[in-house]
């Protein structure tokens, strides 16, 4: 059974607090927050005022994906919205490990997020220090992309890297995941999917976030 991370990207900005209430009441596991700056990616979503209003509500642990640069620098403030995990990306971080530590240190989960370009391979030396890997599976900056599907084989690569350090951190796939590709990446190894557009542009959310469940 995956886990579910719902991505608020893709909810109704004018009914933030409706659409919170309803993952609420849903199974997903966690909230998916998406943070674009407009210069790590070529996109602007939320900052801390929209997600410290989301996280007032949000009754589900909150999963803060910083897509920006110099994470660094916001440990302290994602810490401070009640966050379980704090995703960075491996191109925006010159000190790695120093920043995983940090987050770590904070007592959230610390995740490492890979570029669709970007090899598995460079996690090598620090997948043991790993909570959590989130691999892009399209490019990163807007919602509603179409899936690239050699994540997929991507996704396997990285299962096998991770069992070879004995590192215990969690697969979490973003971008394009529906019912289709989610089962593809569950077979592969995903344990958590982040879904958008799957989610909140279904008949029924809630019924969406079950089947993606069960996958």
């Amino acid at each position: 059974m995956a886990m579910v991370s719902p991505s608020l990207l893709s909810a109704d900005f004018g009914n933030l607090q409706r659409d919170v209430e309803m993952l609420n009441e849903s199974e997903c596991d966690w909230f998916h927050l998406d943070v674009m700056d407009g210069v790590f990616v070529p996109n602007i979503s939320f900052g801390f005022p929209v997600m410290a209003a989301m996280a007032k509500h949000a009754r589900k642990p909150l999963d803060v994906h910083l897509m920006i640069v110099q994470p660094e620098k916001f440990i302290k403030e994602v810490k401070a919205l009640g966050a379980a995990v704090m995703n960075v990306h491996y191109e925006a971080c010159i000190h790695l490990h120093r920043v995983i530590q940090a987050i770590k240190d904070e007592g959230m989960m610390a995740g490492v997020t890979l570029n669709p370009h970007t090899p598995v391979d460079v996690l090598e030396e620090i997948a043991s220090d790993l909570d959590l890997v989130m691999l892009m599976s399209v490019n990163p900056g807007f919602g509603g992309q179409k899936f690239i599907p050699s994540m997929v084989e991507k996704t396997r690569k990285l299962k096998q890297l991770l069992e070879r350090n004995n590192s215990k951190a969690l697969i979490e796939v973003d971008g394009g995941v529906n019912r289709e590709t989610g089962r593809l990446l569950v077979e592969a190894g995903a344990d958590v999917l982040v879904a958008g557009s799957a989610v909140f542009n279904a008949a029924d959310p809630k019924a969406e976030i079950i089947a993606l469940r069960n996958l």
